[in-house]
């Protein structure tokens, strides 16, 4: 393909050029669904390519982590080892300017990623933009409150920029703005949910009341006096039994009464656990399925119109200065081919070097073949169950006991079998067949470290077999059969449910990655609102932080604490004291909901009933909300992926991974825009002025 000279009119030239760039930019915006309302002119273009390159969006990655990460450094600190008060240290806390001086860094940065942004879209998209005005006011905030902060030397009891900070980690990501959307679009139909769940809860509270209420016979107060004494005190068991966290605690002074008491419980449960939160679940799975489809149909319109706009600007513009001429040559074309077919055909192989080349090409078949894997799996089925044997045998054993030669030995046996696998893997696909396939590559390290590890073994206890139930060499035994261990899972591919369900969850890992952003975000919120609340309300008596390391017996012979309780449990560690393992873990727990109900009445008693709400709230967020929008997404991933694989073999089943996407997963769903969308769009282009 040749093109003419332009060298006789400049202009001609650079024009050609710059639509070339322009389609370029275009494509590269369709393949990241990007929107083409940006800035066209050359120098515009070489920033925004500049901007969206893979070091500058590494750069502001690492930046927004940066920020994110102060909080575990800044006051209160979260560098102590233990985050119990009672052993608890002082922790390191840097000093006023250090913290400060990175955010103000960062905080520089982000202005600058504003700057870029809003010239690249123009002043009229930036007024369409709410993510673009609220990047403004989260920035301007920011720098306020660093400046009163540093005017303060640091010694200001709240900081609302550290509340403000995940919102830089949202509006870096769309498909997080898109999936942001979709559960506030969703919010309407579990708001219903929620409602009903509340009138359940108001409707048996008030016959809880009635039911327990206050009698003349203190034996049957029971149930009053622990869990219906007051109207908080009914709503709140109530709520914790919906989670059946405190089931079937809650029963259990009335049941010792009246065994008629559980039909109430039951039913509660019932209706409310197994009939309302799973209907919810399916509310939520049937709505964010749409919104979601929603939003990536707005990718796909977004792909497709950024490549219909490269194609008009090289077809209506660049194609009416720039002709093409092609030139073949035949003659050139028939002697390449005849050369090669002299090459290929008119060289004559030796005899014996043929009989050797199929020799090989046998010997590559057999040692490739799928037997050859199946007996591979056998042989490691094999293996694991005789390390159970032996971990059974030697279970009630001290490690000074175990006979740990016959366990060498029969270790050493399987590497070799293991060395002599990947060695005819090797032989039949060559080296780059070999690491072309990842359980290759997979078994050939497991391999290569079982290897060293075992002749490490040999050299290290050959002269002193005194030494061989040494607590060193059993533990290099165990590091050597927990490896083999984790080479049983080669067998995950070979089974195809199974390797349906793996791809599935590491489909997960890939496609969740909106949803753990925004999880991120709320975790970080609700910790920050927690270190505001409630950082230091509770402290351990003090006769027992001198207490270190001492039962329960001796703890409570200071002080009285009530069964099931945040002191009784010892959930110490669990606090607001600082940000990283101590309010995060707690939040972790909450959501969860096991045994929740301890730290909701912990709170409640070290400062107000109030506090209850924080906790409720967290729990209709984490364990409600999220889980339910978490299981929605594993449904739809695994209804997708199976019912492609109904009628694929197991090696299609592992091809459907490297398939899978958001995008592709309501593929069939999704409608193409029509010729006529597109070309709408592009005439409203604010920046692209297209000759039609």
């Amino acid at each position: 393909m040749e093109r003419p000279s332009t060298a006789g009119n400049p202009k001609q030239s650079h024009d050609e050029e710059l639509y070339i760039q322009q389609a370029v930019v275009f494509i590269e915006d369709a393949i990241q669904y990007r929107s083409i309302n940006h800035r066209v002119d050359a120098g515009s273009l070489r920033l925004y390519r500049w901007y969206y390159s893979r070091i500058c969006q590494w750069g502001l990655g690492l930046n927004i982590a940066l920020v994110l990460l102060l909080a575990f450094v800044e006051r209160p600190s979260s560098l102590s080892v233990s985050s119990d008060p009672r052993y608890r240290s002082d922790p390191w806390q840097p000093p006023c300017g250090l913290t400060e001086g990175i955010e103000l860094l960062c905080l520089l940065i982000f202005a600058l990623d504003f700057a870029v942004k809003s010239y690249l879209i123009g002043w009229e998209e930036l007024r369409k933009s709410k993510w673009l005005i609220g990047y403004t006011v989260v920035i301007s905030v920011s720098f306020i409150d660093w400046v009163l902060s540093v005017s303060m030397v640091c010694d200001e009891k709240l900081r609302v920029r550290r509340l403000l900070r995940p919102f830089f980690l949202l509006q870096n990501s769309s498909l997080m703005k898109k999936t942001l959307k979709c559960i506030k679009r969703t919010l309407p139909e579990i708001a219903s949910v929620i409602l009903l769940l509340a009138l359940h809860l108001c409707l048996f509270t008030m016959i809880g009341m009635l039911l327990f209420a206050k009698t003349e016979d203190p034996k049957k107060n029971g149930e009053w006096e622990l869990h219906f004494r007051s109207l908080t005190n009914s709503f709140t068991s109530l709520l914790v039994l919906l989670t059946t966290a405190n089931n079937p605690d809650v029963m259990i002074p009335a049941y010792s009464v009246n065994r008629a008491y559980s039909i109430f419980f039951i039913a509660f449960s019932v209706i409310g656990t197994y009939c309302l939160m799973n209907l919810l679940t399916a509310i939520i799975y049937n709505q964010f399925k749409g919104f979601l489809l929603m939003s990536v149909q707005t990718s796909i319109i977004r792909r497709r119109l950024g490549i219909r706009a490269a194609f008009q600007v090289l077809s209506c513009q660049g194609a009416q200065r720039a002709h093409f001429s092609f030139s073949f040559q035949p003659e050139s074309v028939s002697d390449s081919m005849k050369s090669s077919f002299s090459l290929t055909c008119g060289a004559r192989l030796p005899q014996a070097a043929r009989q050797f080349a199929d020799v090989g090409r046998s010997t590559s078949l057999i040692f490739a073949h799928y037997y050859l894997s199946v007996l591979g799996n056998a042989v490691a089925l094999a293996n694991v169950m005789c390390i159970c044997t032996v971990l059974v045998l030697n279970s009630e054993k001290s490690t000074e006991e175990r006979d740990n030669y016959s366990l060498e030995i029969m270790n050493l046996c399987f590497i070799l079998y293991y060395l002599f696998e990947m060695c005819v893997k090797i032989f039949a696909l060559g080296w780059k067949g070999y690491l072309s396939y990842r359980n290759n590559i997979f078994d050939g390290i497991l391999t290569v470290l079982l290897l060293i590890l075992q002749i490490t073994i040999l050299i290290t206890y050959r002269d002193d077999p005194s030494s061989r139930s040494a607590v060193s060499l059993w533990e290099m035994i165990r590091l050597v059969n927990l490896l083999i261990v984790f080479r049983f899972l080669r067998i995950i591919p070979d089974i195809k449910l199974m390797a349906l369900v793996a791809s599935t969850l590491l489909d997960l890992v890939k496609n969740l990655r909106a949803f753990a952003g925004i999880l991120v975000v709320v975790y970080y919120v609700f910790a920050v609102f927690g270190i505001w609340l409630f950082e230091g309300a509770i402290k351990p008596p003090p006769d027992i932080s001198v207490i270190s390391n001492s039962s329960m017996e001796n703890i409570t012979s200071n002080f009285s604490v009530e069964c099931g309780t945040y002191e009784q449990l010892n959930y110490w560690p669990n606090n607001f004291d600082d940000f990283a393992v101590s309010s995060i873990i707690l939040l972790y727990d909450v959501m969860i909901v096991n045994n929740w109900q301890a730290f909701m009445d912990a709170y409640s008693r070290y400062t107000t009933e109030w506090s209850k709400i924080y906790f409720v709230s967290w729990w209709l967020v984490s364990s409600v909300m999220w889980v339910n929008l978490f299981v929605a997404l594993i449904l739809e991933n695994f209804i997708y992926k199976w019912d492609r694989s109904c009628s694929c073999s197991v090696t299609d089943v592992e091809k459907i991974r490297y398939e899978t996407s958001v995008q592709l997963m309501f593929r069939e769903q999704i409608q193409e825009p029509t010729e006529e969308e597109l070309v709408c769009q592009l005439h409203q282009h604010p920046h692209l002025h297209l000759q039609w």
